[in-house]
């Protein structure tokens, strides 16, 4: 095998595709990167049966070939060539990467043992990419970090023909998206659960990159997502099992809240916070035209502060964890935002608050993004 490369073109093909290998293979060769010269194209793939990913780039190709070598490592390597053309060429069991006067021998792996990668499905249905990226961004926060039962780490997405809706959950709290695609017949309510992180790494990688074919396959033993744009593709395992129906308990009209500029009530829960420590609630006192946020840490450290609100309803204090409430604030893509309040029967436990956007004080916004967070008990 020996080709040409552009450099820049080479990073970031290849940083695209080692950026979705685990960090920890269980088997060496999931490691790799398998690199594939055919005529005037050269094929990055990866592959760890869970997730795999593939990038086709332009190369001149004196002789065609396939080799597999560590992925991270290429990446690096990549990453910090000077800027020059890259070739490769193989020498037995080595691969040799020359980029001006810099020169790299790699060991070949175990190309034999390598797994198959899966063919894409059928496309279900196209979505634009920055819209995709957006969704993934305001939804996948709320899915569990660290959590045993691994179904509250997925995103839920399920399809309908004119609209998809991204929904995570990490029982505290639930993010609910929903965006414009064009989908199939086929694929009207197609339900799939994909592990968060994965999401968010396709998200990162195919927001530029135009509208995003979108496959999802459950049949046989393979059931799967895949996202394809221009020249790369990315395919996941789903997770089998399901979440909760708690999409019902997002509710579509509440008649009592509270609006607030977004920016305002993210930078004073912020400051308030600083007393506290990790996972603490903040006291939030709503009022006729000011919510006012009490923190009480360690050693009597304590903070107060009000900002300005127009409230529709009574007065109500809520405790809520200032990180929860700012990763809700922080999908809000608009000036100010809606904070309502649901009802329920414990004085002591007021009902979980939706939050949503808000175009103005005079206006509510078009976007379909629910964050729903469940109080903390009130300590009275």
């Amino acid at each position: 095998m020996k080709f040409q490369v552009n450099k820049d073109v080479l990073s970031e093909a290849v940083t695209f595709a080692v950026r979705l290998l685990p960090q920890r293979p269980q088997i060496t060769i999931l490691g790799g990167i398998l690199i594939e010269a055919d005529a005037n194209a050269l094929r990055l793939s990866v592959f760890d049966y869970e997730v795999s990913a593939q990038v086709e780039i332009v190369a001149k190709v004196d002789t065609s070939g396939r080799v597999l070598v560590s992925g991270r490592l290429l990446a690096e390597i990549a990453n910090r060539l000077p800027n020059a053309p890259v070739d490769f060429t193989t020498d037995g069991t080595k691969v040799i990467v020359s980029c001006g006067a810099s020169k790299f021998s790699l060991p070949t792996m175990d190309i034999e043992s390598y797994p198959t990668l899966p063919e894409i499905p059928e496309v279900s249905g196209t979505i634009a990419g920055d819209a995709f990226a957006g969704a993934i961004s305001q939804v996948a926060i709320a899915s569990a970090k660290e959590d045993t039962t691994q179904v509250y780490s997925t995103v839920e997405i399920e399809a309908a023909e004119k609209t998809i809706s991204f929904l995570a959950t990490d029982r505290f709290r639930i993010a609910l998206r929903e965006v414009e695609w064009k989908g199939s017949s086929a694929s009207v309510g197609s339900v799939a659960l994909v592990p968060a992180k994965t999401l968010q790494e396709v998200a990162k990688t195919f927001a530029n990159q135009g509208d995003i074919e979108v496959s999802i396959a459950k049949r046989d033993e393979r059931e799967m997502i895949a996202f394809r744009a221009n020249n790369r593709s990315v395919t996941a395992q789903l997770f089998k099992g399901s979440i909760p129906p708690v999409k019902s308990l997002i509710p579509t009209e509440v008649a009592h809240y509270a609006i607030v500029a977004t920016q305002d009530l993210i930078d004073s829960s912020r400051r308030v916070s600083l007393v506290l420590e990790r996972d603490a609630p903040i006291k939030f006192s709503f009022s006729e035209g000011q919510v006012t946020l009490e923190a009480t840490g360690n050693e009597t450290a304590q903070a107060t502060e009000g900002v300005n609100i127009e409230l529709t309803g009574s007065e109500i204090v809520v405790s809520l964890k200032p990180q929860f409430l700012i990763d809700g604030l922080a999908g809000v893509h608009s000036e100010f935002v809606r904070i309502a309040f649901t009802n329920n029967d414990n004085p002591n436990k007021p009902g979980p608050v939706l939050i949503t956007s808000h175009g103005s004080k005079d206006k509510a916004a078009a976007d379909s993004f629910r964050y729903l967070l469940q109080p903390n008990l009130l300590n009275r």
